[in-house]
């Protein structure tokens, strides 16, 4: 997978699976343009790059308005002159909450940023990338978009929501050579997964950890740089003929049903 000549965009670059993505384009010479709401680790994750000997902007956006999301696709054609993918990254976990309790403004909010981003995302990418005549786009869903669960109705309607936009927007501009799939993440070492173990069981979300690993096959959470992985693979011309669907990374959680406990 060489990126050289490359240009990749990453949002939520500053968080676990985003900076690990990032660092995986730039090692494999792709200049890379980090976004981030939170200025503090997605500047950290362009020096980690920049050490590294990579080339990096960064750009601080919120994803869920238009003229941010069209000021990162701006700069990023400003400093490089194209784009050649594209993960369209950025998330949040929101509340743990029956459906009959859930606050309305922590679904809006959820909705905004996985749902609305990813749209905005793609809707300003794409001309761009349409332009060009290539591309590829990884949008983040996960394998919350694939099964229900108690207590995430935010979080798992917008994770199937952004399946279905990544099948849509895949039929459309498949015939102007440019893909789009989406990556299905279980969980993640991340700091999104200590927020859920944590208001899971307060007192204890190691034992949350624990029970979690008792129920994937291969005992482990993934590694953000297994998610990196799948994505420049589906970035790369090694899938140039891969559109429209979802790659699962969870260590066969999901295809054993969740039902396989390890003791």
């Amino acid at each position: 997978m060489d990126f050289t000549g490359k240009v990749a965009l990453i949002t939520g670059g500053g968080g676990g699976i985003g900076r690990a993505t990032a660092l995986g384009f730039a090692l494999r010479g792709a200049k890379v343009m980090v976004v981030d709401h939170d200025a503090t680790s997605g500047q950290a994750s362009a020096d980690i790059i920049a050490q590294r000997g990579g080339t990096v902007g960064f750009v601080q956006a919120d994803v869920t308005q238009s003229a941010s999301v069209q000021d990162y696709v701006r700069k990023t054609m400003d400093a490089y002159g194209r784009i050649d993918c594209f993960f369209n990254n950025a998330g949040i976990e929101g509340a743990v909450k029956p459906t009959q309790e859930y606050d309305e403004d922590v679904f809006d909010r959820v909705i905004a940023v996985n749902l609305k981003g990813v749209f905005l995302g793609m809707r300003h990418v794409l001309p761009v990338m349409v332009a060009q005549g290539s591309g590829a786009i990884v949008n983040t869903a996960s394998v919350a978009g694939l099964f229900g669960g108690p207590g995430m109705v935010a979080y798992v309607g917008s994770k199937h929501a952004v399946l279905g936009m990544t099948k849509v927007a895949s039929t459309d501009v498949a015939p102007l050579g440019v893909r789009v799939n989406a990556v299905c993440p279980g969980p993640v070492e991340t700091r999104m997964m200590r927020s859920l173990e944590q208001q899971r069981n307060p007192g204890d979300p190691e034992s949350i950890h624990a029970a979690m690993n008792r129920t994937i096959p291969a005992g482990r959470y993934a590694l953000p740089e297994e998610i990196a992985n799948t994505v420049m693979f589906l970035c790369s011309d090694l899938s140039s003929n891969t559109t429209g669907t979802q790659v699962v990374v969870d260590g066969g959680r999901s295809g054993a049903g969740g039902a396989v406990v390890r003791r």
